[in-house]
């Protein structure tokens, strides 16, 4: 640039600087005599002087919530946190917020390593980024359930406040209120919530509607109860207050099951970071592995290596998921973010897609409608059947398209490999010096050039090849290094010329889409599992919703049944039809529920209610659950203990399958066989 050309700009810098403070200036002497100078005095200590995290959720909040597809993962938040902080939408924005922006944060760390440590291999870095899109989902999920663990901690010195509130007001909803004033609580949004519900014109309904929207069933037993105490009245049981003794079953459930909570979450917690940990030690690894040991190199650049890589991705993905679902607390729990209309029903609602998608789905009335329908229910799964077929025949279409592409994707790495590993005329075990490693690249473009110019010819021979050599510029006739040099040529022909997609392929590609089509159900089959292993766990639940209610006069079999429906997951199927038939027959009704369930201790408890049917009064029918409280909670305490062994072993044995066959098939295997082959090549040239 010029003397001239930089006064130029000089000047103009200057003109523009003085015209913008003019500018300033005329605007503040024109908002000084409006009414603008009144507005800034009004909002004068209104105002924070200092930085607040408070307002700077907020304002998050506001623009998350215009950005796509971040706005999906908001909303999945808000559904969470409604309920903890119920009817706080402050506090629910701030949270959300907050949420969402520590997983970002986290995300662009790990994606940023992703980036860096696997820049060289675009498919890896491909799959990672995907894969790391279910881990920041998974990041939303595990802090809501912090705050979920939070409010359960809360509760037991709620419910220990109740006590001392009772003693001094005797009044249910009075000692509620008075507790209910510490705002700095989350469990106090839902002490006021229950004492607005107990001081209502309708109790009973608005009681109802609280049912569908507690945070946890604690909350459901506490403000049922409270209803009843206000309802019948509260008497003495041995000395002591009934409605006290119910919130002390209650407070001893919620101890039993944060201890659960605590251990699970001590078993799992390192688990989860082991079973995708591999799939970012791919590349470092294969970088290690070169560098000491260069003949490994057919290995980790080739198609076979990427086969393995591939795999061992696959095998990642699918530990995590099943660590999430064991380490789950309960692995029952009703997903409330599920959307309410999913992208699986807009596809199904397109009439072209509808009548393809019907043509998978079994038929109503049939063996295997009737087989896939029970398994949703034992699964718990929430979707219609329609959307699971959605899922099943998108997941088969999908990894048939990738599968295809992959094999294509293969075949060109292999191609590649072949055009570009340094060519040697000896077999090397170590790392070549920089004069051997000029000399092997210029002896790869060599056979590039006769690569490119006979490729194609699936039938050609040595012999042709060698007739080829000397026509070009690199030999001569009679020159001695034509007839091993042809061979050579003509073994990298074989890999070029096969490298295309093969009938086989098309098979695989299908038997991957198949397997793809049985994941959902495999999933649901595996939930189940996790079910079965919950059952005692809830019937245990239901003996103490009977220990609370038996003591309270007016109580009768149909209101224990329904507070059994309200709180039941894994059983809530069969015990909702039994209080459906119950007006036609109670009797009738109980005994069908008996027939539909093989859990000992829910089979005895259906026996128990038929005999206070007709025989005898509720609290004598069930007895021994007084007598016997502190076994069934020792009992509980066991059951939980072997419950989180076995979920444990099988965690572990889940999430370390893809360490270990990420150091067994990747480096310990590669090394060894390639090392051997490589020693019997250099020896038997010695030999030769």
């Amino acid at each position: 640039m010029n003397m001239d050309m930089m006064k130029y700009v000089i000047l103009i810098a200057v003109l523009s600087l003085s015209g913008i403070m003019i500018a300033y200036f005329i605007l503040m002497k024109k908002m000084g005599k409006s009414e603008y100078k009144q507005m800034k005095k009004l909002q004068e200590g209104t105002k924070a002087n200092t930085f607040s995290l408070d307002i700077f959720y907020q304002k998050l909040y506001i623009m998350l919530i215009k950005t796509p597809f971040v706005k999906r993962y908001l909303y999945k938040i808000r559904r969470r946190l409604e309920i903890i902080n119920i009817d706080d939408e402050y506090v629910t924005r701030k949270d959300s917020a907050k949420i969402l922006l520590k997983a970002l944060l986290i995300f662009v760390v790990i994606a940023s390593a992703t980036i860096v440590i696997t820049k060289g291999n675009f498919l890896l870095m491909a799959i990672l980024l995907i894969f790391e899109l279910f881990i920041a989902d998974t990041l939303v999920i595990g802090m809501v359930d912090k705050l979920d663990n939070k409010l359960l901690k809360e509760q037991i010195d709620f419910f220990a406040e109740i006590r001392h509130a009772y003693h001094e007001y005797n009044m249910v909803e009075e000692a509620i209120y008075q507790v209910s004033l510490d705002d700095e609580k989350s469990i106090s949004k839902q002490g006021e919530k229950i004492y607005e519900i107990l001081s209502s014109d309708d109790p009973e309904t608005e009681l109802e509607k609280y049912y569908d929207i507690a945070p946890n069933s604690y909350l459901k037993e506490f403000a049922g109860i409270s209803y009843l105490t206000q309802e019948f009245g509260d008497r003495e049981e041995d000395g002591v207050s009934l409605y006290l003794k119910n919130v002390t079953n209650i407070t001893q459930e919620m101890q039993i099951e944060i201890l659960k909570r605590d251990k699970l979450n001590y078993v799992f917690q390192s688990l989860t970071f082991i079973s995708i940990a591999p799939v970012l030690l791919l590349e470092p690894l294969k970088a290690w592995s070169i560098s000491n040991f260069a003949f490994t190199a057919s290995f980790y650049e080739g198609k076979v290596g990427m086969i393995v890589q591939i795999l061992i991705v696959l095998l990642t993905v699918i530990s995590y998921m099943l660590t999430r679902k064991l380490k789950d607390n309960g692995g029952v729990q009703v997903d409330i973010a599920t959307n309410d209309h999913p992208w699986q029903e807009k596809v199904y609602e397109k009439p072209i897609l509808k009548q393809a998608i019907n043509a998978f789905v079994p038929k109503k009335g049939t063996k295997d409608y009737r087989k896939m329908q029970k398994l949703m229910k034992d699964s718990a799964s929430k979707a219609k059947m329609e959307w699971i077929y959605v899922n099943r025949i998108f997941l088969a279409i999908a990894t048939l398209i990738v599968s295809i592409i992959l094999f294509g994707f293969l075949h060109k790495i292999a191609i590649n490999y072949v055009y570009t590993e340094p060519t040697t005329e000896t077999v090397v075990l170590g790392k070549l010096s920089e004069k051997n490693q000029k000399k092997a690249d210029a002896l790869t473009k060599q056979d590039n050039y006769f690569l490119d110019k006979l490729k194609g010819d699936l039938k050609i021979t040595v012999e042709e090849i060698e007739r080829e050599l000397p026509k070009s510029p690199y030999y001569e006739e009679g020159d001695e290094k034509i007839e091993t040099d042809a061979v050579r040529i003509y073994n990298k022909l074989k890999i070029v010329n096969s490298e295309a997609m093969q009938w086989f392929e098309i098979l695989l590609a299908i038997t991957f889409a198949i397997i793809a089509y049985m994941g959902p159900v495999w999933m649901m089959i595996f939930q189940k599992k996790m079910r079965q292993m919950e059952m005692e766990n809830e019937v245990m639940q239901f003996q103490t919703i009977i220990l609370m209610l038996m003591k309270i006069e007016r109580v009768n079999v149909e209101m224990i049944l329904e507070w059994l429906e309200r709180y039941s997951n894994i059983f809530k199927e069969p015990i909702s039809r039994c209080v459906n038939n119950y007006e036609a027959g109670a009797w009738e009704a109980l005994e069908e529920l008996k027939n539909s369930v093989t859990q000992p201790e829910l089979i005895r408890i259906v026996e128990s209610l038929q005999a206070a049917v007709e025989k005898i009064p509720i609290r004598e029918a069930f007895d021994e659950l007084d007598s016997d409280r502190e076994y069934h909670q020792e009992k509980r305490k066991d059951a939980n203990n072997v419950l989180i062994s076995r979920k444990g072993l099988i965690g572990k044995a889940v999430g370390f399958a893809p360490m270990i066959c990420l150091f067994v098939g990747y480096l310990i295997i590669p090394l060894v066989i390639i090392g051997l082959t490589n020693m019997t090549g250099a020896f038997s040239q010695m030999g030769g």
